[in-house]
Order: C-alpha cells, then sequence, then structure tokens
C-alpha cells in the first residue's frame, strides 16, 4: 500500500511522461485515461497529449475525433495556431486535453522536412506545462517520428506490457529505441517503469510472463497490477474513466493505487 498524496497548493511545472509501447492493445490509452483521471481525482492538474492518429483517447473521453476542427496535427504543422486553440477540457476536474484524428498520420510524413524535427511537439506544448502537474502522452503503437516526438521532450517513458509472451518480445527493441534517444536527443529521459496489463492470475501463461518481467528488469516493474475485465470496455463505451463510470470497480482500485505508486516514487526522486 502506497501513501495517499499530499494536498497540492501551486501547480507545475509538468511532469512529461510519453506511454510508449511498439505493440498495440497492451493497454496504453486505457492507462493514459485512467492514470490521468486518478491523478486528477487525488488533486493534480493533468494534460492528456493524445499522440496517435487513431484517436483512440479523445474517443474513451467522449469526443468524435471527425467533428473536431482543430487537433493536434493542426498544433503542429501551423505556426498560427496556438495550444490554448487546440485545448479541450473533459468531464473530469482538473484534466484537459490535446486531442487527434486520422489527419494526424500525414504529419509524419511532413514533418520529416522540418528542422529539428524531433523537437516539434516539445515547442507546442511547452507553453503549457507551466499550468499542469503531469502531461501524459498517448504514443502510437510503432517507433515512428511521432513516438521520437514524445520521447524527445518528455521526462519519463512508462511502458504498459501486457502480460503476453509477444509483448515481452518487443520490450528489448523497444529499449533500444529508448537508448538511442537517451544518447542522442534527451539525455535527461528515464524509464519511469513497466506497467504489467490485462493479468490474469488465473492462467500460468500470465504469472509466467510477469515473473519473467519483474526477473529483467527488478525495481522498474511497478507493484500495482491491472488485472483483465470487462469494466475497461464499458467505461470506453461511455466515454468516460473507470474511476467515474464505476468508482468502486477492481479496475479504478488499481489505477488509484498505480497513482499513489508513481506519485510515490517521483517523491522519492526528490
Amino acid at each position: 500500500m502506497f501513501p495517499d498524496p499530499r494536498p497540492r497548493t501551486v501547480h507545475g511545472p509538468s511532469r512529461v511522461v510519453a506511454m510508449v509501447n511498439q505493440k498495440g492493445g497492451v493497454g496504453k490509452t486505457t492507462t493514459t485515461i485512467n492514470l490521468g483521471a486518478a491523478l486528477a481525482e487525488a488533486g493534480l492538474k493533468v494534460l492528456l497529449v493524445d499522440f496517435d492518429p487513431q484517436g483512440a483517447l479523445s474517443v474513451g473521453l467522449g469526443i468524435n475525433p471527425l467533428q473536431l476542427d482543430l487537433t493536434v496535427y493542426n498544433l503542429l504543422m501551423d505556426r498560427q495556431v496556438t495550444a490554448e486553440e487546440v485545448l479541450l477540457e473533459t468531464g473530469v476536474e482538473n484534466m484537459d486535453l490535446l486531442p487527434s484524428n486520422i489527419d494526424l498520420s500525414a504529419a509524419e510524413v511532413q514533418l520529416v522536412t522540418e528542422v529539428a524535427r524531433e523537437q516539434v511537439l516539445g515547442r507546442v506544448i511547452k507553453p503549457l506545462l507551466p499550468e499542469y502537474d503531469v502531461c501524459l502522452i498517448d504514443c502510437q503503437p510503432s517507433l515512428g517520428l511521432l513516438t521520437i516526438n514524445a520521447l524527445a521532450c518528455a521526462h519519463g517513458v512508462m511502458i504498459p506490457l501486457e502480460c503476453e509472451f509477444f509483448a515481452l518480445r518487443g520490450v528489448a527493441l523497444l529499449m533500444d529505441t529508448i537508448t538511442k534517444v537517451q544518447e542522442r536527443i534527451n539525455d535527461e529521459l528515464v524509464i519511469e517503469g513497466l506497467l504489467a496489463t490485462m493479468y490474469d492470475a488465473r492462467t500460468l501463461h500470465g504469472r509466467e510472463v510477469l515473473a519473467r518481467v519483474v526477473e529483467a528488469f527488478d525495481d522498474k516493474v511497478y507493484h500495482t497490477v491491472i488485472n483483465r475485465t470487462v469494466r475497461f470496455p464499458d467505461a470506453t463505451v461511455a466515454g468516460e474513466p473507470i474511476t467515474s463510470f464505476d468508482p468502486s470497480s477492481l479496475g479504478a482500485s488499481a489505477y488509484r493505487e498505480l497513482a499513489r505508486e508513481v506519485l510515490a516514487r517521483w517523491d522519492a526522486e526528490k
């Protein structure tokens, strides 16, 4: 059990955390929404950045990406657009969103010719960071230029990892990419931790994969484990975090515990 966080009297500057895993369907978006909501519930001001052209983070918060006039894409590609113009309030108090839609897929190609193309996201979100305590960036399931942009401006990387063999295989490639970013672009980048998601203690396979992850990464693995439950898809369909959709569920409790663990680790760093 981790202690309840101390009350916040002042906010900012923001700690930027990128949710990264090049394998899809491992719980990046679910973790971004629900960890963000749990941190907001604990009194922090949270900024979510939907950096996936599929716009799943926006959909999961009840926003139709196809009806948006301005998104992160406009923020990246048009210097006349400010972050405040793109920013949306969510249904969760103290939690705001920079939304995305399929337009963002064009940015990967268009950014190739830009000067300092890995630094574009960091530049456009920089004006917002003093107002928030935490910024969570939901990355697309690839290690392309958009993900490198997120890693270049982040203080830390959180790696949601499905307790399944194929998910484990991809972590080595991801670690290699993170090391290259640390060496060449962002030497302050740290690995926040690996989060075991979609865990089913009833299966031997799930238990073995979790044991191997802990064996390989030791104290980098969060103590909190997110179990597999049907309430997460239900909450996504409803367009709200599990913490408000079903506050007493095991999923909501797990993300509140994760929020306490994350904050405890950050306090220990200080």
